[in-house]
């Protein structure tokens, strides 16, 4: 889709497909490959990512949209399939967006019953429906989502006007038969494995394209994306025309939201803002005692902080008062006041990371988040890699 797009993506590209240095590997990698928004490698990261996408634009429309400029008014949409369910970053973030009513959060899972072991029952036999009912979400469904195109785009549509009036984010389950129209559809042997020269004819058959060709794009494909391309254009161009109007009509918030979207937040000169610590021990009279805890010179740079750079946005997983994490300046991220800074992410440890990882994305914040030391394992770490080039460095 990006080929057919216009990104920097060519057919020999894609033909090499999960080889070292590609610009395709099996996981698309964001900063890698041309269009891609953030790394979803790990399964229910993309949930987690979403959901952090979802917060930060609520937050930042009700923070700069004014009436005639909806300059945040987007919905975020993200595909999962059944491992992604399983997981238990998933599971975090899905409850954490019902909390929040992220209405304008749309989630289709793929729902094929297979995983790589085989049938999903082996290991997977909740109540989908259930579930995200039970977390506040809205559920919709698709019966046949090999063939009714039509229904899925409808319950798109659906789904954007129930997250508008009902305040809550939608899942619609497409339920798909996974390797459609090979020999072995609907098995576990089509989950990860080439289909081989024969099966791969059969399919290209199947849906009336000549088997003996490959990497063959019919020009009417490319004209069918390059008017999506030309449509995605005169959008930009609109909401340009859109922004020019706003900075004439709220010139400070527009000097903020550019310098939010800009040098990732930071004023050239945040270096001057750092305080510094002497941290010998202090002998006082007769008593000596240790510098202060970590902790408490963390909480008090995090807020030096945030009174300087309006787009430091973050939180901790239920350890505000021990982690030190509280702003100051700021009050609690709620449904009723996403325009506030401070994330209560509950105990949710690796969502947490994954959703600061999908505020970074968005543009305009600099997350933080916060918990003890030994709660946070390689997976928190991997999140915060996908964003944050100074830990690879560190």
């Amino acid at each position: 889709m990006l080929h057919l797009s216009g990104f920097d993506v060519s057919l020999d590209d894609l033909k090499a497909f999960r080889t070292l240095n590609s610009k395709t590997p099996g996981h698309p990698e964001t900063h890698v490959t041309p269009g891609i928004e953030v790394t979803t490698g790990p399964l229910g990261q993309g949930v987690a990512n979403a959901v952090g996408l979802a917060m930060a634009q609520q937050h930042m429309g009700a923070l700069y949209n004014k009436p005639g400029y909806p300059l945040f008014d987007n919905h975020v949409y993200t595909i999962c399939g059944d491992g992604c369910l399983q997981e238990g970053v998933a599971a975090e973030a899905i409850s954490l967006a019902g909390t929040l009513k992220l209405g304008n959060l749309v989630l289709l899972y793929d729902d094929n019953s297979i995983q790589i072991d085989g049938s999903t029952d082996l290991a997977f036999t909740e109540n989908i429906q259930q579930r995200f009912e039970s977390m506040g979400w809205n559920v919709l469904h698709v019966a046949d989502g090999n063939n009714d195109l039509e229904a899925i785009s409808s319950s798109l549509e659906e789904a954007q006007k129930l997250g508008q009036s009902t305040a809550k984010p939608t899942v619609i389950v497409v339920k798909t038969v996974i390797g459609f129209g090979a020999a072995k559809q609907g098995t576990a042997d089509v989950h990860g494995s080439p289909l081989g020269a024969a099966d791969l004819a059969r399919v290209k058959a199947a849906y009336g394209l000549n088997p003996d060709q490959s990497f063959d794009i019919n020009e009417e494909v490319y004209k069918q994306y390059a008017k999506c391309t030309e449509h995605g254009a005169q959008l930009q161009t609109a909401y340009d025309a859109l922004l020019t109007k706003y900075a004439t009509e709220f010139p400070a918030l527009h000097a903020e939201l550019h310098q939010r979207m800009t040098n990732g937040g930071l004023p050239a000169d945040w270096m001057k803002f750092v305080p510094k610590f002497n941290n010998e021990v202090v002998t006082d009279g007769l008593k000596t005692k240790a510098a202060d805890a970590t902790r408490n010179t963390s909480g008090v740079v995090l807020n030096i902080f945030a009174e300087k750079i309006p787009s430091l946005v973050g939180g901790s997983a239920d350890l505000t008062g021990s982690n030190k994490t509280w702003l100051n300046c700021s009050k609690a991220y709620t449904p009723e006041h996403p325009e506030n800074r401070y994330i209560h992410f509950g105990v949710r440890e690796h969502a947490m990371v994954a959703i600061g990882n999908g505020l970074e994305a968005y543009g305009g914040i600099i997350p933080f988040t916060a918990t003890f030391f030994n709660s946070s394992n390689m997976h928190m770490v991997q999140s915060a890699y996908q964003h944050y080039p100074l830990i690879n460095k560190s």
